[in-house]
């Protein structure tokens, strides 16, 4: 749970006492405003700056407690490098950077002075992304934590952050506090447990958007039985917990306007079935919901900025379990599509379930794009590890637009192939596709699969294995489960979608 109470912004001034944090260049070069506040302290801050070896490079702090000559408690200096060099990650970075220095300092209130040097430029939708890399860096996952250590004890913080235009400050951060609420969202729901959190329970996370006017609409066996949602409801048939199908529309575009559809895989926990998966490190199949996570998360941030688009997230929520009802090995189902698949491995679950989400999306919405995100394959972190998700579509256009917005975002996409070649790797005798193709180029085949599925229908799927939950912790983040998805979902259509 986040543990920053509230941003708010006020007009840039030299801090007047408490705890203040500001910005140098490489060159510790300042801000006018940080500069003349500066030039009060005793002996100079060069000197200071030499004794502590701080350069004012990149992400580095230094942190001068009770700094004589000065009105503040303690002092924290960000360097932030070359600044006609700075991007929005790296903006980004430094609100998470000053967040964990500040928590460091056990501070519980803090003016940041967002004043840098000249040659930077520092707008209001930079300060945003600012409060929403230290939002995201206060995450902190300890709902189920009932007894903490005095050193485990977190106090929410009070971030002020003094800008230049404090209106034009405070409307970018509207938005992007609600793309920042939307991958907190995504993360709660990836870290939640399975016990707590099966397909009913995730079904009403979805429909506590309709507080955001989004539309919700929740399927539940016996309609996805009259679909013939055979794919879907084969994976779920050895659980107790009755699958659902949540629909979520948000309606913020031109009337007529076809929509743009995420489709999100939701295994609420994976054993793999009857084929079942080792036990070590099965804990974390808890996280193979990631791509529903993501869906729910990036529709939370559309609808809370009031994007003006037309959105709809679908999300197929099962668990698969190997109890004696269990679809087995060999077990031929029948998609919502009439195709007919044989299961060869009841672990290859997922596209099983995006099967009939996809098919169904596009019959009901006819949809100008489709984009589905899945925590889909081990084989994509031997490509790619967790710094990249793969990505895989039928159409050009549409993945330039996915690369530029990770690029954008933060949330980097990498484009692996997809060919009739490796279509005969998921051929077989025995019905129209099998679910696996072999141990080579294992993503690939997952996504061919699901490519049958899409028809001529735009169609993007994002195999986000490495990315959703177990990457390397970083600057925004330092929770297991990332919310990846969300940012580049909302950057898409921000940049392609909004009328």
């Amino acid at each position: 749970m986040s543990k920053l109470a509230k941003i708010t912004f006020t007009k840039a001034a030299a801090p007047k006492g408490g705890v203040a944090v500001v910005l140098a260049g490489e060159d510790l070069s300042f801000g006018q405003i940080a500069g003349e506040h500066l030039s009060g302290l005793e002996g100079g801050f060069s000197r200071v700056a030499e004794i502590a070896g701080f350069e004012g490079k990149k992400k580095t702090t230094l942190d001068l407690v009770a700094p004589a000559g000065l009105a503040v408690d303690r002092l924290i200096v960000l360097g932030i490098g070359k600044p006609d060099d700075l991007t929005r990650d790296d903006w980004r970075a430094f609100g998470g950077t000053v967040l964990a220095s500040l928590r460091a300092a056990k501070a519980s209130a803090a003016t940041v002075l967002l004043d840098a040097p000249e040659d930077s430029d520092l707008t209001a939708d930079l300060e945003a992304e600012f409060a929403m890399g230290a939002k995201l860096r206060a995450y902190e996952f300890d709902a189920y934590k009932t007894v903490k250590k005095d050193g485990e004890k977190t106090k929410d913080l009070k971030l002020t952050l003094s800008v230049a235009d404090q209106k034009a400050a405070k409307k970018a951060w509207a938005a992007s506090e609600a793309i920042a609420d939307g991958v907190i969202l995504a993360r709660n729901l990836v870290n939640e447990p399975a016990n707590v959190l099966g397909p009913v329970e995730f079904a009403k996370k979805a429909q506590e958007l309709e507080k955001l006017g989004v539309e919700v609409d929740v399927l539940g066996e016996k309609e996805m039985k009259k679909l013939k949602m055979g794919a879907l409801l084969g994976v779920a048939q050895g659980s107790v917990r009755p699958p659902q199908l949540a629909v979520m529309r948000w309606n913020g575009g031109k009337k007529g306007v076809a929509p743009v559809a995420l489709i999100g895989k939701g295994v609420v926990f994976d054993t793999g079935g009857i084929s079942i998966k080792p036990a070590g490190g099965m804990e974390d199949m808890k996280g193979d919901m990631g791509g529903a996570a993501a869906v729910v998360g990036a529709m939370h941030a559309i609808a809370g900025r009031k994007a003006k688009a037309n959105v709809i997230g679908v999300i197929g929520l099962v668990e698969n379990m190997p109890d004696g009802n269990a679809q087995r090995p060999g077990d031929i189902v029948t998609a919502m599509s009439g195709t007919t698949i044989e299961v060869l491995n009841t672990d290859a679950e997922g596209r099983l379930v995006l099967a009939d989400a996809l098919w169904y999306t596009q019959e009901k919405y006819k949809p100008s794009i489709m984009i589905d995100l899945a925590t889909l394959t081990g084989a994509v972190l031997v490509a790619l590890g967790n710094l990249n998700a793969g990505l895989f579509s039928n159409n050009d256009e549409l993945a330039d637009n996915l690369l530029a917005a990770g690029k954008a975002s933060g949330e980097p996409l990498w484009r692996l192939p997809l060919s009739k070649g490796y279509d005969k790797m998921i051929d077989t005798p025995n019905a129209d596709v099998k679910n696996i193709g072999g141990r080579w180029a294992g993503s690939i085949t997952a996504a061919q699969f699901l490519q049958r599925f899409a028809n001529d229908v735009p169609w993007a799927h994002l195999d986000i294995a490495g990315t959703a939950f177990g990457a390397p912790k970083d600057e925004i983040c330092q929770s297991w489960a990332s919310g990846y998805g969300v940012r580049l979902l909302n950057q898409l259509v921000a940049d392609h979608y909004e009328n």
